[in-house]
């Protein structure tokens, strides 16, 4: 489904930690998301604003950056570990760590047999779709071993330590494939409070319409067309469906195209008619006027900001619709 698979690894920041105590690491790196998956002992996650959380084998923690946490073997263990954007690692006061805790391929810690494990994977990606995702997730969410009910653990710690060809790739697929799996088990608890479009791909009929804009956002799509597809009447798609997702379902459509066509513009070889025609945008004129509309800068200055050629100097008029939908805002 489109939101859910918004994030994906590329070359991500992957690592299995081991620890004995007392041990505690604060983590800083501003990264978007993070995931940790406690394979063996026990640690507890403590984030600056909120309570400690205790993880035990099997649990595994989805992080919300850019503000910092901390993982350690007990709350009242000190930081002894910082760890700085970059992938830089460091004491408290500065003094570098990282090639005194490198235990091997993708290993890291106090001791290569420690009581404690952890396999820790990081992305790095900002874009618009996976905006829309990290909205919809607290800060900080444990989800206990007993809800996850899944290989992808065991196989993430397997193949995390090898080096061979194409193992980076590897290791990408199979993070996204166990961030994907957690976020569908924590959605179904009832804490959760899963977003409107999450909720609404249970329902038969807007749950098909959501689908197929996801899927196929080049479509000339109209809500005829959508209700003929879904088996009802025009009012008996349009009512439901802006009930669900909070808006009528052109306007999700073009929230949704503007997202995808904001992070396709975030590739190297990416132009504008090439990105227009891949969202649903008739020609390249078309999709400018969209993107400036609700944004308030054309595709090719939010590619220069991007791609660092260019600061974001200009910022939607006032009045300017935000093409996010009001269920998937940062809070």
């Amino acid at each position: 489904m489109g939101l859910l698979d918004g994030p994906r690894a590329r070359g991500a920041f992957l690592l299995r930690s081991t620890m004995n105590p007392p041990w505690s690491v604060r983590v800083q790196d501003e990264a978007p998301l993070s995931l940790v998956a406690l394979v063996r002992g026990e640690a507890w996650v403590l984030p600056d604003d909120g309570d400690a959380v205790r993880m035990l084998p099997g649990d595994v923690a989805v992080t919300r950056g850019p503000d910092p946490f901390t993982f350690a073997d007990d709350p009242a263990t000190p930081p002894q570990v910082v760890i700085h954007p970059g992938e830089r690692c460091t004491t408290p006061d500065g003094k570098e760590l990282t090639q005194s805790m490198d235990l091997g391929v993708r290993t890291w810690g106090n001791d290569p047999d420690g009581k404690t494990m952890m396999l820790i994977g990081a992305y790095q990606t900002r874009g618009d779709i996976t905006q829309r995702l990290l909205g919809a997730l607290p800060a900080l969410l444990v989800l206990p071993a007993d809800t996850l009910e899944s290989p992808l653990v065991p196989l993430l710690g397997s193949e995390i330590v090898k080096d061979e060809p194409g193992q980076e790739a590897v290791l990408d697929r199979l993070l996204d494939l166990l961030l994907i799996a957690v976020l569908r088990a924590w959605f179904s608890r009832p804490e959760a409070e899963a977003p409107a479009w999450y909720r609404a791909l249970a329902d038969p009929v807007v749950g098909t319409a959501l689908r197929m804009l996801h899927n196929n956002p080049n479509h000339p799509w109209t809500v005829a067309e959508l209700a003929a597809k879904t088996g009802v009447s025009r009012a008996a798609l349009a009512r439901p469906f802006s009930a669900l997702v909070g808006e009528p379902p052109m306007t999700f459509l073009t929230g949704w195209r503007l997202a995808l066509a904001a992070d396709l513009l975030r590739e190297p070889d990416a132009t504008v008619g090439a990105v227009a025609r891949q969202v649903g945008y008739g020609s390249p004129y078309a999709l400018s006027t969209a993107f400036k509309r609700a944004r308030g800068v054309s595709p090719q200055q939010h590619r220069r900001r991007v791609l660092g050629h260019e600061p974001m100097r200009s910022q939607p008029r006032r009045g300017a619709r935000d093409p996010t939908p009001a269920s998937s805002r940062l809070r």
